[in-house]
C-alpha cells in the first residue's frame, strides 16, 4: 500500500538505486539502504530495483534468486554476451526489495580499456591503480551497460537511477558518454578528499581557500577516486549529500553546490518503545556491572552503584571520530573527580576493533572464577530466599554467615579469594591482547595518566573487537552495550552524517557530538539551550581542540552529578530527537531528488 504523503511527486516509471554496498555489508552506506528500503518499497513498489556486485560468499542468507520479469530477460541476456551475469533476486531485509547482483569478473580482462576510457573523456588518472579502484569501476561499467539495454528495449519509458559514492560513479560517466536517456542522481556521502584530508589531521575547515584540491588529491594519492568523484557529481541530472557540513566540502572539492541534502534516517519501528527503554537498561547495565567485577576487582573495588557508563564506538580512525578528544576530556574529568574526592565512578568503554591475538589471559581466569561464584548461588537460590525470609522476620540484626550453612561459606570464601587473587599485575586496561606495540589508544591513555589506578575516579575500558552476544567477554550484542551505558560519547572531527548518537537516540541513551558531524548540525538549533537535550552538540566547526576538550569536559562533568531523575529526562529527550530522524520523515527528501531529476532529463 502507498503511503499518501509520498503522492506529491513525481514518479519514475523505474528507478534503480546503485551502490557497491548492496548485498555487500562494508559501512554506512550499507545501513542507509537497508533501513530506508521499506519505504522506497512503499512508494515504488515493484519498479524498484536496488542494484549491487555479486558477491556469492556474501549472497548467503541475505539474497533469494527470482525469475526475472520477462521485460528484463532480453536486456540480461545481452548484458551476458557482453561479460556480464546479471542475478535477479530479493534482498532480504524489511521490505524485500527487488535486488539486481551483478558478476562483473568478466569484465575484469578490460579493465585497462574501461580505464582509458575515463582517462581519455575525463581526466581520470589511474594509472598504477590498485584493485580497490579497479573493481568498482568495472562494476560501475557493468552498471551502465545494464542500464542501457534496458532503456534501449524500453525507450518510452522513464528511468531513473540514483548512484551512492564514487564507487559506482563512473556508471554515470558511461551514460553521458554513451547518451543514454536516464535520470540521475548522485550522492556523495563523505568526499574523498575530505576524508584523506581529515585522516591526515588537516584541518581543512578552516582553510577551504587555501586548498588546491587537484593538488591535495595527488599529494594523498586519491587522485583517480577523486576524479571519478568530482566527474559524476559534475555531470549528474542532480547532485546530492547527506548533510549541511558535506555540502560545504562538497562545494569547495568538488566545484558544484549539491542541489539537496538527503539526512540519514532510521527505522523508529525497529527501536524499543520508551516504556522498554527503562527495562532493557537495567537489564544490559546490570551485565557491564558483572563485568567490573572481574575486570577490576581482582586489584581493588568501588561502589558499582555509584558508577556510570560512558562509551564510544568507533572505526579505528584516532583523530576523524574524536578519539583524542575524548581521551584528553576523560583525563581532566579524573582530576576534576579525584580533587573532589568524589564517591562516583566513571568506566569509559572504548568499543573500537583493532587487531588482537585473543582475550587477555588474566581476565579470562577472573571471569572463570567469577562465574564459579554465581554458579554455587544459583545452586542455593531457593533456600536463599525463604532464608533471607526467615532472619528478616525474626531479627533485624541477621548477618551473612547466618544465612548459608559453613560447607556454603568455605566454598564461597575459596572461590571469592580465587578472584581476588587472579592477579598480581597492574589493573588492565584493554580486554584483548592488541597486537600492535605502538597502539595509539592505550598509548595516549597511558600519556594522560588514564592508567586504571585504585585512586582514579575515571576508569578505561578498550574493547578492541566488534561486540557480540558470543565473543566471550561481555556476550552483548553491540545495542545492548549501548542500553546498558548512560553517556555515548562522539566528538567527531569527521563525520559526514554520524548514525551513532543518532542510534543511540533511538535506543534512550543521551549522547554528545560535534557540529562537524551532519547528525549534529541538522539538529543543532533544535536542541540548542535545552536544560535537558538528549543529545548535547559541541561546537568544533574552525575552533581549535583545546576548547573543544574543555566543552566536552563540562558536559561529562555535568552528567557525572545529574540525579536519576535528570538522567531519565535525557532518556526520553534523546528518544523524541530520534523520532524526528525517521525514515517516514527523511526519505521523502530522496522523492524531492528524484522529482527534480525528471524535470531536468525529460524537460
Amino acid at each position: 500500500m502507498e503511503n499518501k504523503n509520498y503522492q506529491n511527486f513525481e514518479k519514475p516509471d523505474f528507478v534503480f538505486e546503485v551502490s557497491w554496498e548492496v548485498v555487500n555489508k562494508v559501512g554506512g552506506i550499507n545501513t542507509v539502504i537497508v533501513s530506508k528500503a521499506s519505504k522506497m518499497v512503499q512508494n515504488y513498489g515493484a519498479n524498484y530495483f536496488l542494484v549491487g556486485p555479486y558477491f556469492k560468499e556474501k549472497t548467503i542468507g541475505q539474497f533469494e534468486e527470482l525469475q526475472a520479469p520477462e521485460y528484463f530477460l532480453s536486456a540480461f541476456e545481452k548484458l551476458k554476451q557482453k561479460g556480464v551475469k546479471a542475478y535477479f533476486g530479493k534482498w532480504l531485509i524489511e521490505g524485500d526489495p527487488f535486488v539486481i547482483l551483478l558478476d562483473f569478473s568478466g569484465l575484469m580482462p578490460y579493465v585497462n580499456s574501461i580505464k582509458k576510457e575515463l582517462w581519455d573523456f575525463y581526466q581520470v588518472d589511474s594509472l598504477g591503480a590498485s584493485s580497490d579502484f579497479d573493481e568498482p569501476v568495472v562494476f560501475s561499467f557493468a552498471v551502465g551497460k545494464l542500464l542501457e539495454e534496458l532503456n534501449s528495449l524500453m525507450p518510452e519509458k522513464k528511468m531513473l537511477s540514483h548512484f551512492h559514492e564514487w564507487l559506482s560513479g563512473a556508471a554515470i560517466l558511461y551514460l553521458k558518454n554513451k547518451n543514454v536517456n536516464i535520470a540521475t542522481v548522485f550522492t556523495t556521502h563523505a568526499t574523498v578528499l575530505g576524508r584523506s584530508l581529515a585522516g591526515a589531521n588537516v584541518d581543512f575547515y578552516s582553510r577551504f581557500d587555501q586548498i588546491d584540491p587537484e593538488q591535495e588529491a595527488r599529494t594523498h594519492y586519491v587522485q583517480h577516486k577523486f576524479k571519478v568523484e568530482k566527474s559524476a557529481a559534475q555531470n549528474a541530472d542532480v547532485f546530492t549529500t547527506v548533510s549541511e557540513i558535506t555540502a560545504i566540502e562538497a562545494e569547495h572539492f568538488l566545484n558544484r553546490k549539491p542541489d539537496f541534502t538527503l539526512p540519514n534516517g532510521i527505522d523508529v519501528e525497529k527501536f524499543p518503545t520508551i516504556e522498554e527503554i527503562t527495562k532493557l537498561h537495567a537489564i544490559h547495565r546490570n551485565r557491564l556491572r558483572e563485568f567490573l567485577i572481574y575486570f577490576f576487582f581482582p586489584y581493588y573495588t568501588f561502589d558499582i552503584k555509584q558508577t556510570l557508563f560512558y562509551f564510544l564506538g568507533a572505526r579505528y580512525e584516532f583523530h576523524n571520530k574524536g578519539i583524542d578528544i575524548f581521551i584528553k576530556s576523560l583525563a581532566k574529568l579524573n582530576q576534576k573527580m579525584k580533587s573532589e574526592n568524589s564517591k562516583k565512578t566513571i568506566v569509559a568503554f572504548f568499543w573500537v576493533p583493532t587487531a588482537v591475538s585473543g582475550i587477555n589471559k588474566q581476565l579470562a581466569k577472573s571471569r572463570e572464577y567469577f562465574f564459579d561464584i554465581m554458579s554455587s548461588f544459583e545452586e542455593v537460590h531457593d533456600e536463599l530466599d525463604d532464608a533471607l525470609l526467615y532472619s528478616l522476620l525474626l531479627r533485624d540484626d541477621a548477618k551473612v554467615e547466618d544465612l548459608f550453612d559453613e560447607s556454603f561459606m568455605r566454598t564461597i570464601h575459596s572461590q571469592i579469594s580465587k578472584l581476588k587473587n587472579s592477579s598480581s599485575d597492574s589493573p588492565l586496561i584493554a580486554t584483548h591482547d592488541v597486537l600492535d606495540p605502538n597502539d595509539l589508544i592505550l598509548k595516549t591513555l597511558k600519556e594522560y595518566g588514564l592508567e586504571n589506578k585504585k585512586e582514579d575516579r575515571v576508569k578505561v575500558v578498550f574493547y578492541p573487537i566488534y561486540s557480540s552476544g558470543s565473543d566471550g567477554v561481555l556476550n552483548l550484542e553491540y545495542y545492548e552495550s549501548i542500553q546498558g551505558s548512560h553517556l555515548g560519547v562522539f566528538p567527531s572531527f569527521y563525520e559526514p552524517w554520524g548514525y551513532t548518537p543518532l542510534e543511540s537516540a533511538g535506543l534512550g541513551v543521551a549522547s554528545v557530538t560535534t557540529d562537524l558531524s551532519g547528525f549534529g548540525r541538522y539538529f543543532k538549533e533544535t536542541t540548542k539551550g535545552k536544560e535537558f537535550p538528549g543529545v548535547y552538540i559541541i561546537d568544533r566547526f574552525q575552533r581549535d581542540d583545546d576548547k573543544v576538550v574543555s566543552d566536552l569536559f563540562k558536559v561529562m562533568y555535568d552528567y557525572s552529578k545529574f540525579s536519576r531523575r535528570e538522567r531519565v529526562e535525557n532518556k526520553i529527550a534523546a528518544y523524541k530527537l530520534a523520532e524526528k530522524a525517521d525514515w517516514k520523515e527523511f526519505v521523502k527528501h530522496y522523492f524531492s531528488a528524484h522529482s527534480e531529476a525528471l524535470k531536468r532529463r525529460f524537460k
